[in-house]
């Protein structure tokens, strides 16, 4: 009986000196059936291409794509030669040994490739669809990849001394204090991007300020050690995800996502013009439509009518978001005279449409104030010197 196939093969060629040829005639024909295997896999996982090409689902063509399918072909054939070397060889024999590490290192490189391969298209698919998009975790997942390559690295690691990967760990375990100081970023990072993703502080396209990083303007990405945010000059400012956990951030996405935007602006009025309006004046207003014909004609001061005024002004306006709270108060009086503070919300959230109503709505503000008899406060310039001469 013969003890394996390699043995068998020696006798069958009879000659002692050609031991080293029974080992190259194995080899070849353990290389001639990895190759059939491989052709054999991409041909089966060509079918399960097609089937995935035809399901309803869209998951499974962002999972299983073509990458991740030709990922899993070239593991074939590498471990059909791990489970072949020693059953031809056996497990003393030395001859093989290197070519024996070697396919158990290609294993756990291709094992490891796969995995970081579903990992990003698992995020790659998150991507595509809109109502996931705007979760920031991208972090998480680059951790993830770091994770299975830092476990790879272990393993190769235990492959080539002959230690057990936990012996390896237990010696990492020692130097865990040098490892948090390297790695004390990608850490932060992490646990970061955890917080903000875990409670929904942060997404990709928000609109955010930072006044102590000069930040003002969308997050375009958000990573395990950085967010970027693109400004409204254009340009990008780069800061770690930990400093907004850290410190207070503004996200203006809810209002956005409110349907109006605040405006809180008060002009200054001259509180020497504050003074009670004749019944005349109160008629004129009223026939001029300016307040409403039930207003009582006797010792109304002109700057509570201007405050009922504005604020009948403001509900009927078509730009103003009548839904949210309108408002027309005053501050306490300041040296540049009695701040009279409109509060109101716009019906658009743009920019460019925001500041285009809020001055019309103030232009008419500046111009209808003269009409109550009061005055804009305005610090005296070298013009109205001259006229005082």
């Amino acid at each position: 009986m013969y003890s394996s196939v390699r043995e068998f093969i020696s006798e069958s060629l009879a000659t002692p000196p050609l031991g080293s040829v029974a080992d190259a005639v194995v080899l070849v024909g353990i290389a001639l059936a990895a190759v059939i295997f491989y052709q054999l896999t991409k041909a089966i996982l060509a079918f399960v291409e097609k089937m995935v090409a035809r399901s309803s689902t869209t998951w499974d063509d962002d999972l299983l794509n073509p990458s991740f399918l030709r990922a899993v072909a070239q593991l074939a054939p590498a471990i059909l030669i791990s489970r072949l070397l020693p059953g031809f060889f056996g497990d003393s024999a030395t001859s093989v040994y290197w070519l024996q590490t070697l396919t158990s290192f290609y294993i756990l490189w291709a094992a490891v490739r796969i995995c970081v391969i579903f990992i990003g298209n698992l995020y790659k698919a998150i991507l595509r669809r809109d109502n996931l998009r705007v979760y920031a975790v991208k972090g998480v997942f680059e951790m993830l990849k770091l994770i299975i390559i830092g476990v790879g690295v272990i393993i190769g690691l235990s492959l080539l001394i002959g230690r057990s990967p936990l012996a390896i760990i237990t010696a990492l375990g020692a130097s865990a204090a040098v490892l948090m100081l390297v790695f004390k970023d990608t850490i932060l990072g992490l646990v970061a991007s955890v917080q903000l993703t875990a409670n929904k502080m942060l997404h990709r396209g928000d609109w955010i300020m930072a006044e102590k990083q000069g930040v003002n303007g969308e997050v375009i990405d958000v990573s395990l050690t950085t967010v970027k945010i693109r400004n409204w000059d254009n340009s990008v400012s780069t800061i770690p995800p930990y400093t907004l956990v850290s410190e207070s951030f503004r996200n203006y996405q809810p209002m956005r996502e409110s349907g109006g935007r605040r405006v809180e602006r008060a002009v200054y009025i001259d509180i020497s013009t504050v003074r009670f309006c004749t019944s005349a004046e109160i008629e004129k207003l009223v026939s001029a439509g300016m307040l409403p014909e039930d207003t009582d004609l006797s010792l109304q001061v002109n700057l509570s009518l201007l405050r009922v005024y504005l604020e009948r002004y403001l509900s009927s306006h078509p730009s103003v978001n009548t839904d949210m709270l309108v408002m027309v108060r005053q501050l306490e009086p300041t040296p540049s005279g009695l701040p009279l503070q409109l509060y109101f919300f716009t019906n658009t959230t743009e920019w460019k449409d925001f500041e285009r109503i809020q001055s019309a709505i103030f232009d008419h503000v500046y111009a209808v104030v003269g009409e109550f008899g009061l005055r804009i406060f305005q610090t005296p310039a070298g013009s109205d010197l001259e006229r005082v001469r």
